[in-house]
């Protein structure tokens, strides 16, 4: 290889801590991880939130690597090995992974105070950059301070990349698809329509169609324009079904109507049993959380698909933590669940039998609506269950994954979120969970994705999300 374009990066202890298959991810680069970086991770292996299992099994990845290995081997650098099956289209890791093995002389400036973890790894990528002039040393580090600083004494730093979903959030699957205003002109000659019970179906054919996925909403603007959904697409051929209108009071959802397109197009995801993951994405007030819990009520109560809903969320504060909350597991994440007592009461107001049939009815409703807390999810299998994820995007790729897996024979799951309020350290748009499984899932038949657009909480709301 040539020395000229050899790339040599320097781990922080919070990127292993963050992603610990990192060391996997940097294709036929180097990796170089320094004594205090292992320090830190021995520090905080010890106890059970996400950094502390990353810890750990950081420190197993490192133990397979080094078993059987002499000093001399290790001197060398590791050959990191190229059989991880996470990489997700990256190429296989062919590079070397080097440790601290000796104190490197000429680190920071006389003249930078303290001598703390972020100051030793900077003094670390100095020196590397002093000794190894033909090679291009980087630090990658999630912490925005410490780039800071490596820049203020001439070293390069960057943010940890690799687990992007995305590059970008603009360009994240929307699920919905407007059709030109040409379109029948080119692909309406050979269609064909036609009727089962009560579904229409068309069959399209041309070059537009190559593009779409299934369950894809696609739609004319016009006011009287065609509103369907993608069932099946083969080469340059596409199957639609003719979308479920659920804007008028007899086709509504518990009570419930569509106030624009894309909550429509929500609730024929929700509603459709053939679907069995959907995901909602929106600002406050788009009415994710109301839909959800809407078509979970009519399909459990009314239809008897499921037999009970089961709604969970990630426990991250707004703002102090309010410390230790009595009572049971369900009264634990009570107070986390306003969104779901809010929407029970638009969905159980009536003024039919007065407060005591109020009473009654959300006495029904708890009964068939379980709150869970995702830490005791590991090991659970729901069967025919409705479940939904609320505050999606503050989970993890791999919390995610452990949850979505959660799932039995006849369950439907469905997260809600917002990719623009994300509350967990080190998650942002294009890397946490909620996109993560956006993207992922984007193409197989059995799963539906809608980006809410329009909130429609209040004009006060409204307004705020959009001046505030």
């Amino acid at each position: 290889m040539n020395t000229a374009a050899r790339r040599l990066f320097v781990l922080d202890t919070n990127v292993l801590m963050h992603d610990p298959t990192a060391i996997f991810r940097f294709e036929e680069h180097d990796i170089y991880l320094p004594m205090v970086v292992l320090e830190e991770l021995d520090a905080n292996k010890k106890g059970l939130s996400e950094a502390s299992r990353n810890a750990r099994q950081v420190s197993r990845f490192l133990d397979d690597m080094m078993r059987g290995v002499t000093k001399e081997q290790i001197d060398a650098g590791l050959v990191i090995p190229s059989g991880y099956s996470g990489n997700h289209g990256k190429k296989p890791s062919s590079g070397r992974l080097f440790f601290q093995t000796r104190e490197l002389p000429g680190g920071l400036p006389e003249g930078l105070p303290g001598v703390g973890a972020d100051n030793l790894i900077l003094g670390q990528t100095l020196s590397l950059q002093r000794q190894e002039p033909r090679t291009r040393v980087a630090l990658v580090s999630k912490d925005i301070n410490l780039r800071i600083k490596a820049a203020i004494v001439g070293v390069h730093a960057e943010d940890y990349y690799s687990d992007k979903t995305i590059e970008d959030a603009d360009v994240l699957y929307t699920g919905v698809e407007p059709l030109p205003h040409d379109f029948w002109e080119g692909h309406g000659r050979d269609m064909r329509s036609w009727k089962d019970g009560e579904r229409t179906w068309y069959q399209v054919n041309g070059p537009a169609v190559a593009s779409w996925r299934p369950n894809l909403f696609v739609h004319e603007d016009s006011p009287e324009g065609i509103e369907a959904i993608v069932r099946a697409v083969q080469g340059s051929s596409a199957r639609l079904e003719l979308a479920r209108d659920f804007r008028t009071e007899r086709h509504s959802v518990w009570g419930i109507t569509a106030r624009n397109r894309e909550q429509n197009f929500a609730l024929n995801l929700l509603m459709d049993p053939e679907i069995d993951f959907v995901t909602l994405l929106g600002p406050a007030g788009s009415g994710k959380t109301l839909l959800a819990l809407a078509a979970g009520l009519a399909q459990t109560l009314e239809r008897n698909r499921f037999l009970e809903i089961i709604m969970t969320r990630v426990t991250v504060p707004l703002g102090e933590d309010i410390g230790f909350l009595p009572g049971t597991e369900e009264e634990k994440m009570e107070p986390w669940m306003g969104a779901l007592m809010d929407n029970l009461e638009v969905l159980t107001r009536s003024d039919e039998g007065g407060n005591w049939g109020r009473a009654a009815t959300n006495d029904l409703l708890r009964n068939r609506i379980k709150i869970r807390s995702l830490n005791f999810m590991r090991g659970r299998t729901f069967l025919n269950r409705f479940i939904i994820l609320d505050e999606a995007q503050n989970l993890t790729p791999k919390q995610m994954k452990a949850l979505v897996t959660r799932a039995g024979p006849g369950s439907k799951l469905v997260c809600l979120g917002n990719i623009a309020q994300i509350d967990t350290p080190y998650l942002t748009e294009t890397t946490c969970g909620l996109t993560y499984v956006v993207n992922r899932f984007h193409g197989w038949p059995h799963s539906g994705h809608i980006t809410l657009v329009r909130g429609e909480r209040s004009r006060l709301a409204d307004f705020a999300s959009e001046a505030l």
